[in-house]
């Protein structure tokens, strides 16, 4: 007796879709390009719904990493001080309280 033909199994989303890097190892610009286009798609309400929870999640990632970039960036930013005639004497934090 011949055994029943079974389907094969189902693709998803996730399983057709090319794999992307992590967040962590994302610059600034490639996650915020990233996040905009998954935003774009969102708007669009044209995603499935289990892909929509999927990149709406990566896009939380995302931007949590643009967010942390950017925080970073502050910090590094420093004012040019300069004597009473306006020649630069050197820097300081833009951010005393920082």
């Amino acid at each position: 007796m011949a055994e029943p033909a079974r389907s094969a199994p189902k693709e998803t989303a996730k399983d057709t879709a090319p794999a992307r890097p992590d967040v962590t190892s994302l610059s600034f610009e490639a996650a915020l390009a990233e996040l905009e286009a998954i935003v774009q798609r969102l708007e669009r309400g044209d995603v499935p719904l289990e892909e929509s929870i999927a990149i709406y999640e990566r896009g939380e990632a995302l931007k949590a990493r643009c967010e942390t970039l950017l925080k970073d960036a502050e910090a590094r930013v420093e004012m040019i001080t300069r004597d009473a005639d306006g020649r630069p004497t050197g820097t300081a934090p833009l951010d005393p309280a920082g």
